[in-house]
């Protein structure tokens, strides 16, 4: 069985979450291989509306092993926050696993996080404040504390203590309040022993079940949009949302990874700063956000919305090689009569299919052409056939301008509402 990379291929905030949620009904093991609470991933099933922010989104299929991989940053009271309330609501948890080569986000990495956008003031970057950007600057300046760690109960509080030593001169240093290493160990400490037994080798079960032949989801987190080396530096997460990232993030050989979904909106939104080149504004963006109810799961933030943007999907399928594009969200298109469609760029008087680096980016005009729309609904439709022909045509534009077909559309938030 194929080895499946669900991947971002805008800006984030695609729909990840239901693609995985559906694909992962019929998924041996699903592994979150990068990012953390940072970002949420909405699920809409036979349970009711979920938000998950770390939890992998197969964890509606009791039967599926889910996994935090080695490249996520896992704040443990966060976590077992989030499973508390999916018990409450019956779904079961005691399938999560946790890599303990994970990361740990602390609590100096959110107040970190926050200060320094703080300070940044106009320049600031956009993030949700929850820390990931310092846990991932920790891990990377070696001075990070894998989740393992916490099994080791005097070493652990060693540690806090001597990070806080540095830490909280910072934090002092700007006027924050500095972090108790007693109460910040006491904390971690609690989560870590509410998690128990999940937390484990999972390099193990992940070779058990390549062997197996099983069948395996690896869900990331944001998009390619906001990949550290290929996104909109600055204006990026700290890890790599990319397929090559989920070989490293899950502790899966790359050539075991045969299918490679990028899903899409129909159109593009974004959160956070940065350069937006197809950004509606006024009431043509607020009657879109609207109508999608594109406000960010973490923050509830309204997120930025504009049309397709072909030169930044394509730009995810060169990176990636997408076997198939998942497009979600077609329905929000149904009251339009003409459709803004950008097919490629006009950077300084010339033409451009390529994605341009970020101040070059910050210089574009999209270069629109303008598609019919096909004014009717189309939730109820069961069939991609079975689409008005509009619709049908759009769809195509987006397989000739991206570079890869389309293999399933969303047409509703439900998971059923999904043309295969």
């Amino acid at each position: 069985m194929p080895v499946t990379a669900i991947v971002g291929a805008q800006w984030g905030d695609e729909g990840k979450g239901k693609i995985t949620d559906l694909l992962a009904q019929e998924a041996d093991v699903v592994i979150r291989f990068q990012g953390g609470n940072n970002a949420g991933h909405t699920v809409v099933n036979q349970h009711g509306t979920f938000k998950l922010h770390l939890v992998p989104s197969g964890i509606f299929n009791p039967n599926a092993v889910c996994m935090l991989g080695p490249g996520t940053v896992v704040d443990l009271a966060f976590l077992c926050n989030e499973l508390e309330q999916l018990e409450r609501s019956g779904i079961s948890t005691a399938n999560l696993r946790v890599s303990d080569r994970a990361h740990l986000l602390m609590p100096w990495h959110v107040a970190l996080d926050r200060l320094d956008e703080r300070e940044r003031g106009r320049k600031k970057l956009g993030t949700t404040g929850m820390g990931v950007g310092p846990a991932y600057s920790d891990k990377v300046g070696r001075h990070g504390i894998q989740v393992y760690e916490v099994k080791d109960e005097r070493r652990f509080r060693e540690r806090v203590k001597r990070e806080l030593e540095t830490k909280n001169v910072i934090l002092e240093r700007f006027g924050d309040a500095p972090l108790d290493a007693r109460a910040v160990a006491d904390g971690v400490l609690a989560a870590a022993a509410t998690l128990g037994d999940r937390v484990v080798d999972t390099l193990p079960l992940v070779e058990t079940a390549l062997a197996r032949d099983s069948r395996i989801l690896l869900e990331g987190q944001l998009g390619a949009m906001r990949d550290l080396d290929w996104g909109i530096y600055p204006y990026v997460t700290s890890s790599n949302p990319l397929a090559g990232g989920a070989s490293v993030g899950a502790g899966i050989p790359p050539r075991k990874i045969s299918r490679v979904i990028g899903v899409v909106k129909a159109y593009s939104t974004a959160v956070g700063e940065g350069p937006f080149p197809t950004e509606l504004h006024g009431d043509d963006a607020t009657a879109l956000r609207e109508r999608a109810h594109e406000y960010g799961a973490t923050t509830g933030r309204p997120r930025r919305v504009g049309w397709f943007d072909a030169v930044a999907a394509r730009h995810a399928h060169r990176l990636n090689a997408f076997t198939e594009l998942a497009v979600t969200k077609l329905d929000v298109l149904d009251v339009y009569e003409r459709i803004s469609f950008c097919g490629s760029y006009e950077l300084d008087g010339k033409e451009t299919c390529d994605m341009p680096t970020t101040n070059a980016l910050e210089r574009v005009r999209p270069c629109y052409e303008t598609l019919p729309g096909w004014n009717t609904p189309i939730t109820a439709i069961a069939e991609r056939r079975a689409l008005p022909d509009n619709a049908q045509k759009y769809l195509s534009r987006i397989e000739q301008t991206v570079g890869a077909p389309i293999g399933m559309v969303g047409v509703g938030p439900e998971r059923t509402a999904t043309l295969l």
